[in-house]
């Protein structure tokens, strides 16, 4: 028996019968699969495509709205959406409409156009921060924040909860294992000590926030206003107030990253809850789906920006050569479809629609639960829920570590993309589009409580 409730003897017995009927069932991918071991590594354009519950990879064909197509011809109900990337649904009409209006004028120049004005608007309404810059990814916009903290405070420590998710910068690639900062397990390729100017700490913990902050070297606070990728934790009441009172009261910055939790409402927690940011970084879905970063500051750090560098013999901060900017950031593309996703897209009226979805999708995975007599429980977050392997919701990063269970993950995700459900890989979380219907809630929660079933009736499930 393990934590989950579940005897993994009888898990292996179900996602090895899985897996022979996704191989019976998919021979255009198994097909593909093949072919591409011979040019990409893994088999997949990334190498973490090949990580999923299936025993190889899916080959998309095409996708619209809440659903995507594969090589073999099956439609899925998609709850993934590309990991918050495609959160309003696939190439929605307008998104689709700009790339084609743009792509016959022009993709990138290095120049601004007036697209760049309206989105800067349009940001500043939504969100809240007055002044912003564009980015290819919310990697590079974190990247690029945690260098402007450095450079306004003149300190070198970036400040992180344990298990946080900031995409790949390399100052967040640490976790807090018995009070002491560490290297993640699996970094590859890691040249120098990250523990030297990166802290990590547990979320919700504000007596460890507090001893981090009082030593007086740290930059910046980076953190999600609920965690997300270790598995869905949500902040104890007063706990993110608390994060910018102390942040203020020992002269380091606030950095909020909304790239999934842009999903509680209309401009995300930083508006909903009053967050009051130093910076606010938000990537995946602001462009609709075309890859784009943006990050917001305050007035007074855009001062403080403007400052730095000046009265030195280098140049200012401004310059090509500050570590911040790609050639491709804030493409004429990606400002076009930015623009479309902000005016016509997300909407409150898609809020609106998903936010109840949410509500009754994670009604449902209690119900699930209850009925089936198991200890999990479930954390909804706006348009985002998810079932956890635990009794209660996770406090920590650690807390929502010690529930997993990937071979039981894996095999429930495996049973439903063979009924035509995706949910995002590595954890149990699912989002909500406007283009989910009710029908479409009722079919996960269903077809869940049907595979759960189908596992418990194995001989020797509950032993």
């Amino acid at each position: 028996m393990t934590s989950s409730g579940i005897d993994s003897s009888a898990v292996a017995l179900f996602s090895a019968r899985e897996s022979e009927r996704f191989l019976s069932n998919n021979p255009q991918s198994v097909a593909m699969a093949e072919r591409a071991r011979a040019s990409l590594y893994k088999g997949v354009p990334m190498h973490w495509m090949s990580d999923w519950s299936t025993p190889v990879p899916l080959f998309v064909s095409h996708a619209k709205g809440a659903r995507f197509y594969d090589v073999d011809g099956h439609e899925y109900v998609d709850f993934c959406l590309g990991d918050t990337g495609t959160m309003f649904g696939h190439s929605p009409d307008p998104i689709a409409h700009a790339i084609a209006e743009q792509g016959a004028r022009g993709l990138t120049t290095m120049l601004p156009g007036e697209d760049a004005i309206h989105c800067g608007e349009l940001l500043s309404q939504r969100f809240g921060l007055p002044y912003w810059q564009v980015t290819t990814t919310a990697t590079d916009a974190n990247r690029f924040v945690v260098r402007w903290a450095r450079a306004i405070t003149q300190r070198k420590v970036l400040l992180v909860f344990d298990g946080c998710y900031h995409g790949t910068v390399d100052d967040v690639m640490v976790r807090c294992r018995e009070g002491q900062t560490v290297h993640r397990s699996g970094l590859v390729g890691q040249a120098y000590d990250l523990t030297q100017y990166s802290r990590s700490i547990p979320f919700n913990d504000l007596e460890a926030l507090e001893a981090a902050l009082a030593q007086g070297d740290v930059a910046a606070l980076l953190c999600e206003p609920a965690m997300t990728n270790i598995g869905m934790v949500l902040p104890d009441p007063g706990f993110m107030a608390k994060c910018r009172e102390l942040t203020r009261r020992y002269g380091s910055l606030l950095v909020i990253d909304e790239t999934h939790t842009i999903s509680t409402g209309m401009g995300g927690c930083t508006r909903q809850w009053e967050l009051d940011p130093d910076f606010f970084v938000v990537g995946k879905p602001i462009a609709g789906g075309v890859p784009c970063g943006v990050y917001g500051c305050s007035a007074e750090m855009a001062e403080a920006m403007a400052s730095v560098g000046k009265g030195s013999s280098e140049e200012t901060a401004g310059h090509g050569h500050s570590g911040m900017g790609t050639t491709l950031s804030a493409n004429a593309l990606a400002m076009h479809c930015m623009r479309a996703n902000l005016e016509q897209v997300m909407t409150q009226q898609a809020y609106d629609h998903m936010l109840p979805l949410a509500a009754e999708l994670a009604e449902g995975f209690r119900r699930v639960i209850r009925d089936h007599r198991l200890q999990w429980s479930v954390t909804q977050l706006g348009a985002r829920c998810e079932f956890q392997f635990c009794p209660t919701p996770p406090k920590t990063g650690a807390q929502a570590e010690a529930a997993f269970h990937d071979e039981l993950q894996m095999a429930l995700h495996l049973y439903l993309i063979n009924r035509g459900i995706l949910i995002t890989p590595f954890h149990n979380m699912t989002l909500c589009c406007p283009d989910t219907s009710r029908e479409d809630v009722a079919r996960l929660i269903e077809t869940l409580d049907q595979g759960i079933g189908e596992l418990l009736a194995i001989p020797g499930a509950r032993s």
